[in-house]
């Protein structure tokens, strides 16, 4: 992904993206066209408790994820290794030149996203893969649920699992990109983050949030701190 200096977003920006939006868009190389599936991403309970304790990058480190043995997907990734790129995205919005307040502009489209490059592995069946299926729900429940209990779920877990095929992917390279109008004045910036926030979409409040959290570098001279 290319990504303008002034967009470029931190480490630690793309690891609470990663989180925040874990609903990943799983793409390896296949003939004539790759192949892209929609698939929840996390981290390892190792991985989230190495980085907690910082520094935070993701590169070095491990994702997980499972998708249905029935996709085609499955059936090249289950081969062996292979590189892949997972992309997260975050909340995104369109810009209107109204917003500014001055002539002549150009609209434009304020985003988030991550693009993570590593290379990926098939988990065995069985054990591995439900382990694999227990982190996702403790993860995704912990962080957007409702505090369910998956106990009394575990046997049906145990009946489903040979339909699910689950993997790893070792991180090598990571693309943060938080394009948030950091080309623009401070009061544009401004106005564009008000405009956000009294937004009725949920994603543009959210990108209103980013926005207002965005810094110009952190101590180490990259770009863009959450």
């Amino acid at each position: 992904m290319y990504v303008p200096e002034f967009y470029q977003g931190s480490p630690s920006a793309a690891v609470a993206l990663v989180r925040a939006s874990p609903l990943a868009t799983l793409t390896t190389s296949a003939d004539p066209v790759p192949y892209a599936t929609h698939v929840p991403v996390v981290l390892p309970a190792a991985t989230a408790d190495a980085l907690s304790r910082g520094p935070v990058d993701l590169r070095g480190h491990r994702l997980i994820g499972h998708l249905n043995r029935a996709n085609p997907h499955w059936q090249q990734i289950s081969q062996g290794e292979t590189p892949a790129l997972v992309i997260f995205r975050g909340p995104d919005g369109y810009v209107s030149p109204e917003v500014y307040g001055y002539s002549p502009a150009a609209p434009t489209w304020n985003f988030t996203a991550v693009h993570v490059r590593g290379t990926l592995r098939p988990l065995p069946a069985g054990d591995a893969t439900l382990a694999v299926i227990h982190r996702t729900v403790q993860e995704l429940e912990s962080r957007f649920g409702l505090g369910w209990d998956m106990t009394d779920s575990l046997d049906y877990f145990a009946r489903i699992v040979p339909g699910v095929g689950a993997f790893e992917m070792e991180v090598e390279h990571v693309d943060a990109m938080f394009k948030l109008s950091q080309e623009q004045s401070e009061n544009v910036r401004d106005t564009v983050t008000r405009h956000f926030s009294g937004c009725p979409h949920g994603t543009h409040r959210e990108l209103a949030h980013h926005m207002g959290q965005f810094t110009k570098a952190d101590d180490s001279g990259s770009r863009g701190t959450l």
